[in-house]
């Protein structure tokens, strides 16, 4: 009896730890991948490191990504992408993802 109760907490363990850590990483994980793949010369991005500019050019792992200016072109890997604005939705008045979150938790101040 003592036996099969074990078992039963054994699997239990399992499932919490599926559930609560790999499902949603596996989740974020295609999220990201599915940002990956949509990548475009023109959009903007922020990197991993808070800095944001405009792709210039996509190789198969890495993009150039140009800061500022004409004078600052940095290449760098397509893992340093943290986020991608899509350059003809800043064109039209449209506003990110992100750009709405911070928003909406009071990070950013929208009354300008």
């Amino acid at each position: 009896m003592s036996s099969s109760i074990m078992i039963i907490y054994l699997i239990a363990i399992v499932a919490v730890f599926y559930f609560f850590g790999i499902g949603p990483q596996r989740k974020e994980q295609k999220k990201k991948e599915e940002m990956m793949s949509k990548l475009a010369v023109g959009d903007y991005c922020v990197t991993t490191s808070g800095m944001y500019g405009q792709i210039i050019d996509i190789t198969s792992d890495m993009v150039i990504v140009e800061f500022g200016g004409k004078n600052c072109r940095i290449p760098m890997l397509k893992a340093a992408i943290a986020s991608v604005e899509k350059a003809d939705a800043l064109h039209k008045g449209g506003v990110s993802e992100d750009a709405k979150e911070a928003a909406s938790d009071g990070t950013v101040d929208t009354k300008k």
